[in-house]
């Protein structure tokens, strides 16, 4: 597997987070080892300090998949959140952990659900929580 790239995760998501890992019943191991991994690395700012690039928990994201060369447009949700809305995708899934904290133009290699690996890039951060009312200069 790549290095890893660096990421940046809003103190608040980071409080978030680690408190739904400490709530997670034992077969959401997996994901949440992943998902602390994840966490453990990032580089932690203020929420309003967060680059408008970044993606943060509930940002509308769109990122390509390869070797498929997919490209999808998702939100990133706490699982509380999910709904039978096809456009949106866990952080306990591997895609959500994978994305977390990523700007765009970088990419990230990750374990695919039927093994392997696959390589995620960040075309665009087309909505973030955190720019929501700020005054863009």
């Amino acid at each position: 597997m790549a290095e890893l790239p660096p990421i940046t995760v809003s103190s608040l998501d980071l409080e978030r987070l680690y408190s739904l890992l400490g709530k997670l019943p034992a077969e959401n191991f997996a994901s949440a080892v992943a998902l602390e991994n994840e966490l453990m690395r990032a580089n932690i700012l203020e929420a309003d300090q967060m680059p408008p690039d970044v993606v943060t928990m509930r940002s509308v994201v769109r990122f390509v998949i390869d070797p498929s060369g997919k490209e999808f447009e998702l939100v990133l949700c706490y699982p509380d959140e999910m709904d039978d809305n096809p456009n949106k995708v866990s952080i306990l899934a591997p895609i959500g952990a994978a994305i977390l904290g990523l700007s765009v133009g970088q990419e990230i290699e990750w374990p695919a659900p039927a093994g392997g690996n696959v390589s995620v890039r960040i075309v665009a951060v087309t909505w973030q929580p955190e720019r929501v009312g700020m005054l863009s200069l």
